[in-house]
């Protein structure tokens, strides 16, 4: 009898202690409405092997430096770059560079801690966020964007048309613009503007939902609205819960424009005039994130391990939607690709926005990741896709010619 006492006595300790424990762990959650099986597990933040990738030489790191170094000073000749630049392979960083100022009236100069604007590689990172909802199942793929925003005025848009540009929505930088009797531009625009204005002011579709591809920034804009309705949260909360602190990106971060408009790196034209702020800068989703390349490197890792999402959503991810023309280019959920008859394939994004210009890149086959950032506006950010000949068979011209 005794036995049966102290029994059931260290039974409902047990039961008092792990309770105790999961109400801790989970206090910061609950209030946000986001479960645990919302949050990347295992997803490698410190770029631990995501399999059995070998350590690499140092002989082949020699090489693949000398090779890029020659790249890096035909690309952007002069120290013209005013960016970052980082390629790694197996998680280990082959090569980077950091040069030039991140603002040029103070002479502060970037280093690789300096968060820059990454502009439409923004999109890479919001349909991450979504697609990690849609693994916790709370967001569904095909589920319409209606249940989640009432004023949404096309009644056939799914979540997976916004993903994939497959909408039909017009971009809200020309309906906006236009005329004054639906915006007027001496005030700043707001996500939620723009769903109340497509939703009152009769913004026709550019073209019939679901029929062709059409890249277009109003799709994530309206992602990002989703996911502050599911989560509860700002989508700048929201990314810091979902991606950016799970992953360690600590240089990362979703722009506060009334509060850090004026603290962050400004962009500048090529002649190095500085670009000013805009109507359009205060929406999420689309752009205004800022990272880093060794953050941007982190997020790599985790978005290709194979326990950060359900392997028939990944499959999706990477499997091209618009296929209503022949032909090689394409686009998943979130990721630009490039799909040749061979069989091999090429994952990017790029991004511009004012002077700002960024290109991911990451090489599946060969577990590469390439990431350029400036805030000096130069089209030899996005050449840097070229390096992808250094590592497999992708029919770009040689890099170092």
């Amino acid at each position: 009898m005794n036995f049966i006492k102290k029994a059931n006595i260290l039974h409902l300790l047990l039961v008092i202690v792990v309770a105790s424990s999961c109400k801790n762990e989970a206090k910061d959650i609950s209030k946000t409405e986001i479960k645990d099986a919302d949050l990347p597990k295992n997803v490698l933040p410190k770029m631990k092997p995501l399999t059995n990738e070998p350590k690499l030489t140092a002989s082949y790191i020699a090489e693949k430096q000398r090779k890029i170094d020659s790249f890096y000073n035909k690309n952007w000749p002069n120290n013209s770059m005013n960016g970052a630049f980082l390629v790694a392979k197996n998680g280990q960083i082959i090569y980077e560079k950091y040069e030039g100022y991140a603002n040029l009236r103070d002479k502060t100069p970037i280093t690789s801690t300096t968060p820059i604007h990454i502009a439409s590689v923004t999109k890479v990172l919001t349909a991450t966020a979504v697609l990690k909802l849609i693994n916790a199942k709370r967001i569904g793929l095909d589920q319409k964007v209606t249940d989640f925003l009432k004023e949404f005025p096309y009644p056939d848009v799914t979540v997976r048309m916004l993903l994939s540009h497959r909408s039909g929505m017009r971009s809200y930088a020309y309906f906006t613009d236009r005329d004054k009797n639906v915006w007027d531009r001496h005030n700043t625009l707001t996500n939620l503007d723009i769903l109340t204005i497509m939703g009152t002011k009769n913004i026709a579709l550019e073209q019939r939902t679901g029929t062709r591809f059409a890249y277009c920034n109003t799709n994530y804009a309206m992602l990002a609205l989703i996911i502050e309705k599911v989560t509860k949260l700002s989508y700048r909360e929201a990314m810091n819960q979902i991606i950016f602190k799970p992953l360690g990106m600590k240089n990362t971060f979703v722009l506060d424009f009334d509060n850090d408009k004026k603290k962050v790196a400004p962009s500048y034209k090529a002649n190095k005039v500085e670009i000013g702020i805009d109507y359009l800068d205060k929406v999420y989703g689309d752009k205004n994130i800022y990272s880093t390349p060794r953050d941007l490197l982190k997020f790599d890792r985790a978005r290709n391990s194979p326990s950060f999402l359900e392997p028939e959503l990944l499959a999706q991810v990477y499997t091209g939607h618009s296929n209503e023309r022949k032909g090689t280019k394409n686009y998943g959920l979130g990721i630009r690709m490039v799909n040749w008859e061979t069989g091999k394939n090429f994952y990017f994004h790029n991004g511009w926005w004012h002077g700002f210009t960024s290109s991911y890149i990451t090489l599946k086959d060969e577990n590469v990741t390439i990431i350029a950032l400036s805030n000096k506006f130069n089209r030899s950010t996005y050449a840097v896709r070229k390096l992808s000949v250094l590592f497999g068979d992708y029919p770009f011209k040689v890099a170092d010619e």
